[in-house]
């Protein structure tokens, strides 16, 4: 029988947000910790989502980590001084973001290629023992052999968790996971190793986790936000019915609309925009043409008319 791994809510910008969070813990649950999408500096300062994101009054889930995304230890120190100011004693750093516009000026996956870079970025870590980092990368930006030459960088590190999507940053999201690749990583890594990337099913984390023992648990984001209930049914061991899941994802949404209701007073197109996102990923073997109307719906009122045929399907 295999151990139970924690599961990690993967950051998803423009999709996890606070708001999103906050619903999904209060209706699903099964996750060990949830990630702010990453905050970075924007002319020199933050943006106010990002702020609102991580200020705790504002965070029901049991277990948040902001994260942070820069080029340079500085920059990086910027954002690091806002989690500290907010009290968090955790922070994971972005190396792992395929946004091109981002990625040319060396973020994320971008500044894997420049091991002196990434040296330089880390070497903030041992500036602050009060903070637990992790760090999310992926293989590399060009090629799989990037993230094996930064091994040595990373192994002296006072790390709590490596998490590695195995795919290269140019790839963004497209074709196959590179498994070779992240078992040749698990190999050289000394710190605990977390999977992500592709986890779609049940099956896929029992698959993933028998091909490489010795994980330190999974993180999931797409397949989180397609199947909300996807940690719970690995928790639980069980598959939720149909009518379950109805129920749940319904009172998600509910929680989720009146929230930004509440938030974005007046702004029907961006409430619309946000709720259009909630459904993006959502429940992809559903009914298509029910699922149409909610994606096509023009205003609030075709809208919840959309919505609520969904729900009331037979």
């Amino acid at each position: 029988m295999q151990k139970t791994l924690p599961i990690h809510f993967a950051p998803l910008q423009g999709y996890t947000d606070v708001i999103y969070r906050n619903a999904h813990a209060a209706c699903f649950g099964g996750i060990d910790a949830y990630y702010t999408p990453f905050v970075r500096l924007e002319k020199g300062t933050f943006r106010h989502r990002d702020v609102r994101g991580i200020e705790p009054g504002n965070n029901q889930v049991p277990h948040l980590i902001p994260q942070l995304i820069a080029p340079t230890a500085e920059k990086a120190e910027k954002i690091l001084s806002l989690f500290i100011e907010k009290g968090y004693k955790e922070a994971d750093i972005n190396m792992g973001c395929p946004f091109p516009i981002l990625a040319k000026r060396h973020n994320g996956s971008g500044i894997l290629p420049y091991p002196e870079e990434v040296q330089a970025l880390l070497s903030l870590i041992t500036k602050y023992p009060q903070i637990s980092f992790s760090i999310k990368m992926r293989l590399g930006w060009e090629n799989p052999e990037e993230c094996l030459k930064l091994a040595p960088i990373i192994n002296e590190l006072p790390l709590r968790q490596v998490v590695m999507h195995p795919r290269l940053g140019k790839q963004q999201y497209k074709g196959e996971v590179d498994l070779k690749a992240f078992e040749a990583f698990q190999h050289v890594c000394k710190h605990p190793l977390i999977y992500n990337g592709d986890i779609n099913h049940i099956e896929d984390i029992h698959r993933i986790q028998e091909q490489f023992p010795g994980l330190a648990g999974m993180m999931i984001g797409r397949g989180l936000l397609a199947n909300p209930a996807l940690a719970w049914e690995y928790q639980q061991n069980r598959t939720l019915e149909f009518d379950e899941m109805k129920e749940k994802i319904q009172s998600m949404h509910t929680y989720v609309y009146e929230e930004y209701i509440e938030q974005l007073k007046g702004g029907d197109l961006q409430i619309l925009n946000k709720m259009k996102a909630f459904w993006e990923y959502l429940l992809p073997n559903a009914d298509r043409k029910l699922l149409k109307a909610i994606h096509k719906s023009t205003n609030l009122h075709k809208y919840t008319q959309a919505v609520h045929a969904f729900f009331n399907q037979r």
